[in-house]
C-alpha cells in the first residue's frame, strides 16, 4: 500500500520538474536578472549532497512512508531551484551557450528520475537487491553534477567549444578516409603543404589498408582528393578557432567581453557546421562516385568559405593564417573539380566510341 502511495506522490514532483525544463527551452528574457554560473555549480553541489542522501536512505533500513515522502519532497525542491538558477543563467545566451545550459541541466534532471524512479520502483516491489542497484544510479547524478563545472561560461566560449566539436569530427572522418581502399595508405599532403596528423598514426600500418580492385584509377584519384579536401577542410577549421581564440584573449576572457559580436560568431559556427555535414557528404560520394552529388558538395563548401570569411570580417578581424588555410581550401577543392570533370568528359568519349 505505501509503495504504490509513494509512486503517487512521486509523480506531480516529476511532472513539475519536466515543466519547469520545458520552460526552458528559451533562453530567459534579457531584461531579467542573470545568475551567474557559478552559483549553479554552488547548486549542483548540493544536488549532489541530496542524492547522496537519497541513495543511503532509500538503500538502507527504509523508514516509514512519510518519511520516504520528506525525502522526495526535499530533493526536488531543491532540483527545482537549481533548475531555476540554469534558466536564470541563459539571460543574453546565444543559441549555442543555451543548448549547452539546458543539456547540462538535463543530464541532472535524468540521472534525478532514474534514481527515484528506480528506488520508488524497488520499494513498491520489496527488492532486496536495493543496496546493491541504488548507490550506481546515484552516481550517474554525482557525475552529471561534476559535470557542470565544464560548462562554457560565455558566448564566445561556448561557440569556440562548439568548433572543437566539429574539428573532432573532421578528424574522425579523416580516419575513416585513411582505411578507404585507394592502395596508398601515406598521410596526404594538404593543399597548404602540411601532412595532417592524423593520417600518420602510428597504430595504422600500411598494412591495414586493401586495394578494392572494384575501383578505376580515376575513382582511387578523386577519392585521393576528397582526403586532402577533408584535411584542408579541418585545417580551415582550426584556424578559425584560433581566431576566435585571439577574440576571447583580447577581451581577457571576460563575460560580456565581444557579446555585441555574438550574432556573427554563431553564423561562423553554422558555416563550420555546414563544411562538415557537406564534408560528410563527400565522403559518402567516394563510393557512390557521384558527379551531381560531388557537385553539389563542392559548391556548398564553397559557399561555407564565403561565408566564413564574411564573418570574420564583420568581426573585425583579417587574420593572415586563417585566410591562407580558406585559399588552401578553395584550392583542393578547385583540383576536385578539376578531376571530376576530366572523368565526366572521358566517360562521354569512352560511351561515344562504344555506340560507334
Amino acid at each position: 500500500m505505501g509503495g504504490s502511495e509513494l509512486s503517487r506522490f512521486l509523480q506531480p514532483h516529476l511532472q513539475t520538474i519536466t515543466d519547469t525544463i520545458q520552460m526552458m527551452s528559451e533562453a530567459a528574457p534579457v531584461g531579467l536578472e542573470r545568475t551567474e554560473w557559478p552559483e549553479v555549480v554552488t547548486l549542483g553541489d548540493v544536488v549532489s549532497r541530496q542524492a547522496t542522501v537519497a541513495g543511503m536512505v532509500w538503500s538502507g533500513e527504509l523508514p516509514g512512508v512519510e518519511a520516504l515522502k520528506e525525502n522526495i519532497s526535499a530533493y526536488f525542491n531543491v532540483l527545482q531551484g537549481f533548475l531555476l538558477a540554469c534558466h536564470g543563467s541563459t539571460v543574453g545566451a546565444g543559441p549555442t551557450l543555451h543548448k549547452y545550459i539546458t543539456t547540462s541541466a538535463r543530464g541532472v534532471v535524468d540521472s534525478s528520475f532514474s534514481l527515484f524512479k528506480l528506488a520508488v520502483s524497488a520499494y513498491e516491489s520489496g527488492n532486496l537487491d536495493r543496496k546493491t542497484i541504488i548507490p550506481p544510479v546515484t552516481g550517474t547524478v554525482w557525475e552529471a553534477c561534476l559535470a557542470l563545472k565544464k560548462v562554457p561560461t560565455t558566448n564566445c566560449i561556448a561557440i569556440g567549444r562548439a568548433m572543437t566539436e566539429i574539428c573532432v569530427c573532421l578528424k574522425d572522418v579523416l580516419r575513416e578516409m585513411k582505411e578507404l581502399p585507394t592502395g596508398d595508405s601515406t598521410a596526404e599532403k594538404s593543399s597548404s603543404g602540411e601532412a595532417d596528423m592524423i593520417l600518420s598514426d602510428k597504430d595504422e600500418s600500411s598494412s591495414d589498408v586493401e586495394v578494392d580492385d572494384d575501383f578505376t584509377e580515376e575513382e582511387i584519384a578523386i577519392a585521393k582528393l576528397i582526403i586532402t579536401v577533408t584535411s584542408d577542410s579541418l585545417a580551415a577549421v582550426k584556424e578559425t578557432i584560433r581566431f576566435i581564440t585571439s577574440l576571447l584573449k583580447s577581451s581577457g576572457n571576460k563575460r560580456g567581453a565581444n557579446e555585441d559580436k555574438v550574432e556573427s560568431m554563431e553564423n561562423l559556427l553554422s558555416c563550420c557546421n555546414d563544411i562538415a555535414d557537406q564534408v560528410n557528404e563527400l565522403g559518402a560520394c567516394v563510393y557512390t562516385q557521384d558527379p551531381s552529388e560531388m557537385k553539389s558538395a563542392i559548391k556548398r563548401l564553397y559557399n561555407g568559405i564565403n561565408g566564413m570569411c564574411k564573418e570574420i570580417g564583420d568581426l573585425g578581424g583579417s587574420p593572415e593564417n586563417t585566410f591562407a588555410a580558406f585559399g588552401g581550401f578553395e584550392k583542393s577543392l578547385g583540383a576536385l573539380e578539376e578531376e571530376i570533370a576530366k572523368d565526366v568528359v572521358n566517360e562521354t568519349k569512352n560511351l561515344t566510341i562504344s555506340q560507334s
